[in-house]
């Protein structure tokens, strides 16, 4: 399938957007985020897939999605597109204004770069955590476990919890001076914690309190507040 067209001013932003995703799922909360820092929850039609009956490794789902993996973002031409960076990138493009990727080639390199080590460090550690060390999604999704793979993804976890907070520790922003892509994925792997009750440190104080700020910005509490009404 070829790659959408390019669109570079708001007039073009589709009337809808399609989204196959689950309300309360920590990797689909990346995406309704930054849909709402970009003031386009109104634009979206979200198709709920239920993580935790095992409906995204179903074979319906993998015709969609081969990699079983939530969100996708489908566009009105057919093209999908699946994993929240690309997403959030293809979002953040479309009035030409892009506020969570980067502006300039510096400012898109560090962000991406400090979003692939949110994911790696933290948010798929949780993810390894729950998958291996915890009941996970149930036997139906679970076909293999390794329960201490998944003990020493925990431990890495809040070894990523602890990069953050030192990182924290010297500026406002998990990029540098301002809100980004990159502070998404580290409010996942937060909100992915929480889910599996594995605890930040006490002592990551920075961390702790950037999280708070984070809970004021309205993109985070129109996620919180679908969450709290189940909107699927």
């Amino acid at each position: 399938m070829t790659a959408p067209q390019q669109r570079n001013d708001a007039s073009s932003t589709p009337t809808t957007l399609k989204i196959y995703d689950w309300f309360n799922g920590p990797y689909p909360a990346r995406v309704r985020i930054a849909l709402a820092e970009k003031g386009l929850l109104s634009n979206v039609e979200f198709v709920p897939i239920n993580l935790w009956t095992g409906e995204h490794k179903a074979p319906e789902f993998l015709a969609i999605n081969y990699s079983g993996t939530l969100p996708v973002l489908e566009l009105d031409d057919g093209t999908r597109i699946a994993e929240c960076t690309a997403i959030t990138q293809y979002l953040d493009g479309l009035d030409g204004e892009p506020t969570l990727t980067g502006r300039t080639p510096l400012e898109q390199g560090i962000i991406h770069m400090m979003t692939k080590r949110a994911e790696i460090e933290f948010l798929d550690a949780v993810s390894a955590y729950f998958h291996h060390a915890t009941p996970g999604l149930g036997p139906q999704v679970e076909l293999y476990q390794n329960a201490e793979w998944g003990r020493r993804m925990g431990d890495k976890a809040v070894r990523g919890m602890r990069y953050f907070d030192n990182l924290l520790k010297d500026q406002p922003y998990v990029a540098g001076d301002a809100f980004s892509m990159a502070d998404i994925a580290v409010l996942g792997g937060m909100i992915f914690a929480s889910l599996v009750q594995l605890p930040v440190p006490e002592d990551c104080a920075a961390l702790r309190a950037w999280h708070a700020r984070m809970q004021q910005r309205p993109s985070v509490q129109a996620w919180r507040a679908m969450v709290e009404r189940g909107a699927a």
